[in-house]
């Protein structure tokens, strides 16, 4: 048996692919929507993709099960649990508790997990020619190492309405009845890392056993002193927001993502051509440097999007593709960064990118407005937005500020004056450059907080 973990750093999310090497069949769970590797290590392999598969319905990134499909025709097996709102919306074939995908020796057993999800499946692993039973369990957004699935996606995002502390109450009996009369032994390999939105405190580390989840995770002795309001509790407290995003990626996942096909190379434009595309409005820029460079001398109209990291999840906070198609023009060293700009939008489903360029050389410039913490009651402005997480605020904030996380920023712009400026300030202020940029984009007047909250912390305490 083949099992290869394959991991995106930017969100934070883990898909697999098994193999039966003596039958040389391979299965992929919860594939990513760029899907040259899997096509890649199958050839390195001599292996065919007879099977494609995923968890359950995504909120985080957009699903590459169809994409994958496509590309190989290989079998499309989906949850066939969910009810009549969270059932998938494609043909597929529809996998119920118990259910396996074969591959010579090698099985996969589909164990309902709901609690993250309403329709949400673990598989089971045995490899039949070393043992006859499981030993590995994928278990997608239901257990992580140290953590949970957070139940309160579908009212967070999903127009659900009262949903979280029933999804909390069937995540402790999935908990209660299938993963912890599991054996000890069973290694089990989750759907994200640490830094993913799906949960509150995920493991950096890959995988774990059920023994050590059972012996030494926050939930355990809860599950076994059936202390089930004790545990709805704990799980519920502290959930950060959700992402504005999931709710297209919900959407999109349920009724099947397009199937976008091989693409094209991205063509370098020249900068003269980008920028006539940039002044007529039929295009915008993807700026991915630093923040501090950006700080320097910023592009009209830009979105500030560095290219260091969180690269996918801050392009879905920018751009919206539901509400516009223009096509982006990524800032790029060269074309093999372009390409993998372009596969960080593809996961989060922006696919309008019309190339790239390596510079900014005639482009029309600025210097973003700021203000130093000192210079802040006597700088004219009508609001100071605070854009980090609600936790966040509450532990510590300048005065008077209003709290509005990033990723939702663009979808709640009625909380927003029209008119008048707008300080905005995050952590360290790199969230706040880019929820910024794309507010200028929108037509507010924004100047960043120097320093953002650190600093602010810093002169306050100097000031003492």
């Amino acid at each position: 048996m083949l099992l290869e973990r394959f991991y995106d750093t930017d969100l934070a999310q883990a898909s697999y692919l098994i193999a039966s090497t003596d039958e040389g069949r391979a299965v992929v769970v919860d594939p990513r929507r760029d899907v040259q590797e899997y096509l890649d290590l199958a050839t390195k392999h001599g292996l065919t993709i007879t099977d494609v598969t995923e968890t359950h319905i995504h909120a985080d990134y957009l699903s590459g099960t169809r994409e994958l499909a496509s590309a190989t025709g290989a079998t499309v097996h989906v949850s066939g649990h969910g009810g009549a709102d969270w059932s998938y919306g494609y043909d597929a074939h529809l996998l119920h508790d118990g259910d396996e995908i074969v591959l010579g020796e090698v099985r996969l057993r589909a164990l309902f997990t709901p609690g993250h999800t309403p329709e949400h499946l673990s598989y089971l692993v045995t490899d039949g020619g070393v043992a006859d039973e499981p030993g590995y369990l994928l278990s997608g957004d239901f257990i992580f190492a140290g953590d949970l699935g957070r139940p309160d996606l579908l009212d967070e995002v999903a127009g659900g309405e009262d949903t979280r502390e029933e999804s909390a109450r069937t995540m402790f009996a999935s908990l209660r009845d299938r993963f912890v009369t599991l054996p000890d032994h069973v290694l089990v390999f989750p759907g994200h890392g640490a830094g993913s939105a799906c949960g509150k405190s995920l493991g950096a580390v890959p995988s774990t056993t059920v023994g050590y989840e059972k012996r030494f995770a926050w939930w355990a002795p809860l599950v076994a002193a059936d202390e089930e309001d004790a545990f709805v509790d704990r799980l519920l407290h502290g959930q950060p927001e959700a992402h504005a995003y999931f709710a297209r990626m919900k959407r999109q996942n349920r009724d099947g993502p397009a199937v976008r096909g091989p693409a094209e190379p991205l063509v370098e434009l020249a900068p003269a051509d980008a920028a006539t595309r940039l002044a007529d409005g039929s295009a915008v820029l993807l700026d991915t440097r630093s923040l501090e460079d950006v700080h320097r001398s910023a592009v009209v109209g830009a979105l500030t999007v560095p290219a260091a990291t969180s690269r996918s999840t801050y392009a879905a906070w920018s751009y919206d593709p539901e509400r516009e198609a223009t096509p982006l023009i990524l800032l790029a060293r060269d074309a093999t960064q372009a390409e993998e700009l372009r596969d960080n939008l593809l996961r989060v489903g922006i696919d309008a990118v019309g190339g790239f360029v390596t510079s900014l050389e005639g482009l029309p410039s600025f210097t973003p407005e700021s203000v130093a913490p000192a210079d802040l009651a006597a700088h004219p402005h009508d609001l100071v937005l605070d854009v980090r997480g609600r936790d966040e605020h509450a532990n510590g904030a300048v005065p008077g500020s209003q709290q509005l996380h990033g990723g939702r920023a663009l979808w709640e712009l009625e909380k927003l004056p029209q008119d008048g400026r707008i300080v905005v300030y995050c952590q360290s202020g790199l969230r706040a450059g880019v929820v910024s940029s794309a507010l200028r984009r929108a037509g507010y007047d924004i100047t960043e907080l120097e320093g953002s909250y650190a600093g602010w912390s810093r002169w306050t305490e100097a000031a003492r």
